[in-house]
């Protein structure tokens, strides 16, 4: 009995020696992840040698696994940097490409401007000599109110025409009539008679409805691009929820845990965290699309009729034609003014100290030709800018809502589309089964691997849902040739609908929101003036309540 017992004991002797054989290589497979784990900068102590029981991990699947309860923390706080890191990255490039614009833009105008207030200054000091040396802050202050238009808004631009025209004809009157004396009241009576004589002929309204067209839209669209330059930086910094958090962790290191260290997450898998992670920079697409519209509407005009580069270029001709017509008809002109405002008093013979002769603008300037037109400013010209930023717009719409695709895409984040069996689907490796969800937070009940509270939008996204909304509203009184700063009421009723925009009686200039009108009445006020029912009276003024607190932290 005891030759049979023998053997049977040596039987289990090796055979539970194979089996610790067994689970000695099999330990090996946690080298690799250890390995991995250390050359992020952790602890290899945190790493077992071998894998361990895994009932202390929260997130990742239980069972035999390479990872402590000190990995997973670790590897949770990496899943969410690297998270952040990828979706800034793909931020920073539409950043990048908006600041880059908006800055040479920028630098055009400002030169634009530099440069034809020096071509008028150079030509007409050898045009006209001391004449214009006299009044040559006339000149200056055309110039820096419209550098003050473009710099802040706070211009009217038709009314600054109009006195700088009106300015013009007093002095104008004073050298073609140089034997009378003229009093200030005499002057202003002068200053009235600007539009029925029209001493400078049309070039007044031509050039009025020019300047301020072009100078509007130049002046919008160089503020759209930096909105879009801000939106995009301030959206690009995430922080994702604990949810979000569980469930990058989940998808980006839990497979190392099981030893499957080369294995990438299936890209629909993928798609649903960054959906459900991105779900409020996803509702940012509806008046994002809208406003990239607006923006390319503008585009057009800037390279048609509002072309300021077209207007600022030939600026000292056109006021030199404006200075000849006066000459010209300064007899006819004159004898009207007389007769409405009276005879003037004429200079005692020993103080008039020039003739209508030697008075006179004698010089006219060469014809302008657009084709003649080099380079003007900042080393290129509007067309050429407008024709890049154009092409970059169209390239950024629906930016948001490809955003959770363009992160898969990414080789660190996901596999490619084509390798849907052999990829990490949260609990191995297999094919990922679920369907995608859709964009947006309302679309986020259902997302299989991410909870959504879709009661809760976040409020920085609604700030800069605003601002775009604002700009948008901006762009599209710039693309009728409404100062934006002053907004024409009289489309007031071709509402566009929800999701429009507010008013344009109700928008006021830049970014700033008051809960009351320039009237003084509050926000309730007109509510209750214009039929508001009740009800909705406290909620108008929640409203504009909050927009004041939003808004004014933004742009200015």
């Amino acid at each position: 009995m005891a030759r049979f017992v023998l053997p049977a004991l040596l039987c289990t002797l090796a055979a539970l020696s194979a089996a610790l054989l067994a689970a000695e290589l099999k330990s090996k497979s946690c080298s690799e992840v250890r390995r991995l784990y250390v050359s992020k900068g952790f602890d290899k102590n945190d790493a077992p040698t071998h894998e361990i029981n895994g009932d202390h991990l929260k997130i990742c699947p239980q069972g035999y696994t390479c990872c402590s309860q000190e990995m997973e923390e670790k590897y949770s706080l990496q899943s969410k940097d690297d998270f952040k890191s990828v979706v800034s990255e793909q931020c920073n490039h539409l950043q990048a490409v908006f600041a880059s614009r908006y800055k040479k833009f920028d630098e055009f105008f400002k030169e634009l401007l530099e440069n034809a207030e020096k071509s008028l200054n150079d030509m007409f000091v050898k045009t006209y000599g001391h004449l214009y040396m006299q009044n040559s802050e006339l000149f200056k202050d055309l110039f820096e109110e419209l550098k003050r238009y473009y710099v802040a808004g706070n211009v009217n631009l038709e009314e600054m025409l109009n006195d700088f025209w009106a300015r013009l004809l007093e002095r104008m009157f004073r050298l073609v009539n140089s034997q009378y004396h003229f009093t200030d009241d005499y002057l202003e009576c002068v200053s009235k008679y600007t539009e029925q004589l029209k001493p400078f002929g049309d070039v007044p309204r031509k050039l009025k409805l020019q300047v301020t067209r072009a100078f509007v839209a130049a002046r919008t669209f160089a503020q759209g691009l930096a909105v879009a330059r801000d939106v995009v930086s301030k959206v690009s910094v995430v922080n994702p929820t604990a949810q979000c958090t569980h469930a990058l962790l989940k998808m980006i290191y839990c497979s190392h845990c099981q030893g499957l260290v080369t294995v990438k997450p299936c890209y629909n898998y993928c798609s649903n965290i960054m959906r459900g992670c991105l779900a409020n920079q996803g509702d940012l697409d509806f008046e994002w699309n809208n406003f990239i519209d607006a923006m390319l509407m503008v585009a057009e005009r800037l390279e048609g009729p509002f072309n300021i580069e077209s207007v600022m270029d030939p600026i000292d001709v056109k006021i030199s034609d404006a200075i000849m017509n006066m000459q010209e008809n300064s007899v006819q002109v004159s004898q009207k003014v007389f007769q409405g405002c009276g005879p003037p008093k004429p200079l005692p013979a020993g103080r008039i100290s020039r003739s209508i002769s030697e008075s006179a603008f004698s010089a006219r300037f060469r014809p302008f030709h657009p084709e003649e037109r080099p380079t003007t400013a900042a080393g290129t010209s509007l067309d050429r800018l407008v024709t890049d930023v154009k092409e970059k717009l169209k390239q950024a719409k629906k930016f948001w809502s490809s955003l959770p695709s363009n992160v898969c895409n990414d080789e660190r984040m996901a596999a490619g589309n084509g390798n849907e069996d052999d990829c990490w689907n949260g609990k191995g490796k297999s094919r990922y089964l679920f369907a995608v969800t859709g964009n947006g937070l309302a679309n986020q009940g259902n997302n299989p691997e991410v909870q959504v509270d879709t009661s809760k939008p976040d409020i920085l996204i609604l700030r800069q849902i605003m601002a775009l909304r604002v700009m948008t509203s901006k762009m599209k009184n710039a693309y009728n040739g409404n100062d934006v700063d002053f907004f024409d009421i009289s489309d007031e009723s071709s509402g566009e609908g929800s999701g429009s925009g507010c008013e344009y009686q109700q928008c006021p200039s830049e970014f700033e929101y008051n809960a009351t009108d320039h009237s003084g009445k509050s926000a309730n006020d007109k509510a209750s003036s214009a039929g508001v029912p009740a009800g909705a009276r406290p909620y108008l003024l929640t409203v504009f309540c909050i927009l004041a607190l939003v808004m004014q932290r933004e742009w200015r």
